[in-house]
């Protein structure tokens, strides 16, 4: 394969804005990480009462806002790493709203979803509970300290589901724990050697 439009997916902490700068490095390509402002989301991790459905909106119309501006610019035409799947939004969407919030939704999503291309690889990144809860201490960011173990635990079974679920694109899913995405040539070497022999399909990976 060699995928013009990558997508690097994975639960909080997981490295997913890391692997994405190295690879867009690596093929001196073009960026796009997602815009994580968002004035809803302290009061969402707070329990704020409505909070939930005001964050999970904001992120959907910001994520489709961006999408657009890479569509009109032509720019999924230049090889391009983004690091989030547009359609990953309903993983948070199932875990955090009321049906009734989920209805309004879900009705959105559909409208907007349908207008988006889809990358041509999707790299899923899987890490156990601990590790991400060690990733998110190290690099402490204020809206994340209130991330409670409970809610990190759910959402990484959420995306396990998910991807094990998935097969919009082809994938490849990787388990992080020993790997130092940031650091490490030798383990950035071994994850762009998977990306580069996957033929197409769903490939797990977990490096001894």
């Amino acid at each position: 394969m060699k995928p013009d439009h990558i997508a690097v997916e994975g639960p909080i902490g997981v490295g997913k804005t890391t692997l994405t700068r190295r690879l867009a490095n690596h093929y001196g390509c073009r960026e796009v990480l997602e815009d994580l402002r968002n004035p809803f989301l302290e009061d969402f991790y707070a329990g704020t009462k409505g909070a939930a459905f005001q964050c999970q909106v904001y992120f959907l119309l910001q994520r489709y806002s961006q999408q657009q501006q890479l569509l009109q610019g032509d720019l999924f035409r230049q090889r391009t790493v983004c690091d989030y799947l547009f359609h990953k939004d309903k993983i948070f969407a199932y875990l955090n709203l009321d049906q009734d919030d989920l209805n309004v939704y879900e009705r959105l999503y559909g409208v907007l979803v349908e207008q988006l291309p889809k990358p041509d690889l999707v790299i899923y990144l899987q890490a156990p509970d601990e590790v991400l809860l060690e990733r998110i201490a190290r690099r402490d960011r204020r809206a994340e300290r209130r991330i409670s173990r409970d809610y990190l635990s759910e959402l990484n079974k959420a995306y396990n589901y998910f991807f094990f679920h998935y097969s919009e694109t082809p994938l490849l899913a990787i388990n992080t724990s020993q790997l130092d995405l940031a650091k490490s040539k030798e383990d950035f070497d071994v994850v762009l050697r998977q990306v580069e022999q996957l033929e197409g399909g769903t490939r797990y990976f977990v490096p001894e």
